[in-house]
């Protein structure tokens, strides 16, 4: 089996009047992330390390905030099509880490309700998913509260 790598990164704005989604999980907080879609930095840099995998172009490339059928789009079904593109190519999910950085609120609590959520999309189990959760430590626009990031890394296999 060849392995393939991908990497990914994400960051949105928070703002007020805007729901916050993570990893697919809505969480109660006052502010949302800015986004075309439903903003979620999780789920996007999950779907561009996966393209990342099959060498095709980011996520807004692959998805323009120019397209209307994308606007207000939950990132599950964005990451539901590029699973089905990584399908198509012979491509198999083997792993994936990623870490959320956040000042607030506190997301290890939504950890496993995410796992629940992406795991059946990605076709993956709990132990081949990595979330983690970490703060900024009060520094840049992530640690006063203003951003919310995400890393991603996939390592997929190419089916003989």
């Amino acid at each position: 089996m060849k392995i393939k790598a991908g990497i990914g990164y994400d960051i949105h704005k928070l703002e007020k009047g805007r729901k916050l989604f993570l990893g697919g999980v809505e969480i109660g907080f006052p502010k949302g992330l800015r986004g075309y879609s439903d903003g979620d930095c999780l789920i996007h840099a999950i779907i561009d390390a996966l393209l990342g995998t099959i060498g095709e172009k980011d996520i807004g490339q692959v998805f323009p905030d120019t397209d209307p059928r994308y606007k207000d789009i939950r990132s599950t079904e964005l990451l539901k099509e590029v699973v089905d593109r990584i399908k198509e190519k012979n491509i198999e999910i083997l792993s994936i880490d990623s870490i959320i950085i956040a000042e607030k609120p506190k997301l290890v609590p939504y950890i496993p309700q995410m796992k629940e959520i992406l795991c059946p999309i990605l076709g993956i189990g709990v132990s081949d998913l990595g979330i983690k959760a970490k703060t900024n430590e009060g520094l840049g626009a992530i640690g006063r509260g203003e951003a919310i990031a995400s890393w991603a890394q996939v390592l997929a296999g190419e089916k003989r």
